[in-house]
């Protein structure tokens, strides 16, 4: 099996090879290699993106303590935090990083820049990362496992916690190789111009809300603080909810499949990340355009991709039924 074959088996497929060795595939792979020069831009662009969010919520709770928060500015916060975190859920993940399910280059290039206005990195990029996560889950070669070299007790869970959640986007480490983790993404002139056009769309989604809040209050001081709260206090709010999938999801919950790796289902999680946080059922069916599979398993992303089949905007959609769910966990035993 080649690399990328490798690759598609744990990432395009719903079952892990068991006999894989991920340091010998790591090697195959290749570490990315980057000018220094890159490597310090990005992490200077990591700790923008990470600290000025943090800095403007507190500026935005001092003004709504001073009786300056409005109901526009709640408005812009839940349609920007829904639009941009579907762009995340759906886009991002569910389409382009595991294929759930095929549309047209329109709806594939607005869900491509809906995501990159969330601001958690270009959408290639992005992909090459979470690929690389699930070829290697947990195991050396995981971008962010709270688990792997962390040590032991209360520290070591503490600093895997850290680092799953923040720490390896603040090392500027994490980059996988596009070419190896994201060739059909390249090939794609649709993914390819979004990607390369990443800062118009973070600027969009500053403007969006601006936009939004001089429309429903007639003003441009309205109209600021709804960019405050649909941009900085969302942006803040959608980095943690995705951070979290990494790090809690993989150290508490409840783990319905045997997937060779820690991740889990976190219940309280699941609408604030649009039903990312079914991540032990993501793991076990990486393909599934449905991660809660359960009836009371809560799953909007899953909700906006029914709605958009039924309407025909969207086909091939994965759909795992009962009965391989519960033949995967019969072989469990």
């Amino acid at each position: 099996m080649t690399p990328n074959q490798a690759l598609e088996e744990r990432v395009l497929t719903d079952d892990r090879p068991s006999s894989e060795d991920p340091v010998a595939s790591a090697a195959a792979l290749g570490a990315i290699s980057r000018p220094p020069a890159l490597d310090t831009v990005d992490r200077l662009a990591n700790m923008v993106v990470m600290v000025l969010p943090l800095t403007l919520v507190g500026l935005a709770a001092w003004l709504s303590w001073g009786g300056v928060l409005h109901w526009s500015d709640l408005v812009a916060l839940a349609i920007t935090y829904a639009l941009t975190g579907l762009g995340i859920t759906v886009g991002f993940h569910r389409l382009l990083t595991h294929r759930s399910f095929k549309t047209s280059p329109a709806l594939r290039g607005l869900f491509a820049a809906l995501g990159s206005a969330a601001v958690e990195g270009p959408v290639i990029e992005w992909v090459a990362n979470h690929r690389k996560h699930h070829q290697f889950s947990d195991e050396p070669g995981d971008p962010h496992s709270p688990h792997v070299d962390r040590g032991s007790g209360w520290r070591g869970a503490v600093g895997g916690l850290f680092h799953a959640h923040v720490g390896w986007i603040l090392g500027g480490d994490a980059l996988a190789d596009e070419q190896h983790y994201a060739k059909d993404l390249l090939a794609d002139p649709v993914v390819r111009f979004v990607d390369r056009a990443f800062v118009l769309w973070v600027i969009l989604g500053l403007v969006f809300p601006f936009g939004l809040g001089v429309a429903l209050t007639g003003t441009v001081v309205g109209g600021l603080t709804a960019m405050l709260w649909g941009g900085a206090v969302r942006m803040f709010l959608l980095h943690h909810a995705t951070f979290s999938i990494n790090s809690l999801c993989h150290f508490f919950g409840r783990r319905t499949f045997a997937t060779g790796d820690q991740s889990r289902n976190l219940l309280w999680l699941a609408l604030p990340t649009l039903g990312e946080a079914w991540h032990n059922n993501h793991h076990a069916f990486p393909t599934s355009a449905r991660h809660g599979l359960r009836w009371w398993q809560l799953d909007p992303s899953a909700w906006l991709i029914a709605v958009l089949e039924h309407g025909g905007l969207v086909w091939d959609v994965v759909h795992i039924s009962p009965e391989r769910q519960l033949a995967k966990i019969a072989a469990q035993r």
